[in-house]
């Protein structure tokens, strides 16, 4: 029942656009490495650039697994779900890069999401995955809920942090600037938010 693509259509385009959360998953190369899955959601936060490339807002909260993992070997697979309509599950596997504030492309990249205030919730990196396999499956076994809103907590927990702030914040917690299993993560101190942004 699932189907491969050559690239990402406009119909898959419109699905995983419309979707209010989805699902990064990565892993290191150890074979008794720490595997990693994480579900992504604000609304704005994630953007198709186009047929073979998406890109999503990675901010702070969380460790630095996705990084780490993407930093060592590039492996990464996007998963969105059908919770509401038609069901349909799309998977995106590829290769990713973590962005960083003093990358030359990220005056660019960070243009591509104008529906987020991006100040408000540490925005730490843009991660781009260059697309390999494009699939969609049936998701007849996935249930139906229903989305009410964004959650407001995470923009007011970071909406107090400015660089310096934000910088001691991620130097103190654990497994920012390296991963569970010892991989180097989040590279500190985080560079300044361009002007502008």
């Amino acid at each position: 029942m699932g189907k491969t693509y050559e690239r990402i259509t406009d119909r898959l385009r419109a699905f995983i656009e419309a979707q209010p959360v989805f699902f990064t998953a990565t892993a290191p190369l150890a074979g008794d490495g720490t595997v990693n899955l994480s579900p992504k959601g604000l609304t704005g936060s994630l953007a198709v650039l186009d047929e073979m490339t998406v890109a999503y807002l990675d901010f702070a909260g969380s460790n630095a697994e996705t990084i780490a993992h993407l930093r060592e070997n590039g492996r990464i697979t996007l998963m969105w779900c059908a919770f509401q309509g038609p069901p349909n599950i799309v998977r995106v596997h590829g290769r990713g890069e973590p962005v960083f504030r003093d990358d030359p492309r990220w005056a660019g990249l960070i243009t591509r999401f104008p529906a987020i205030d991006t100040g408000p919730h540490g925005l730490r990196a843009i991660i781009v995955v260059h697309a390999e396999l494009i699939r969609d499956t049936c998701g007849f076994a996935v249930p139906l809920m229903s989305y009410d809103t964004d959650r407001d907590l995470h923009a007011k927990r970071f909406a107090r942090e400015d660089d310096e702030s934000l910088g001691d914040y991620f130097a103190r917690k654990e497994h920012i600037a390296t991963s569970i299993d010892g991989l180097p993560g989040l590279p500190l101190p985080l560079p300044p938010t361009p002007p502008g942004a």
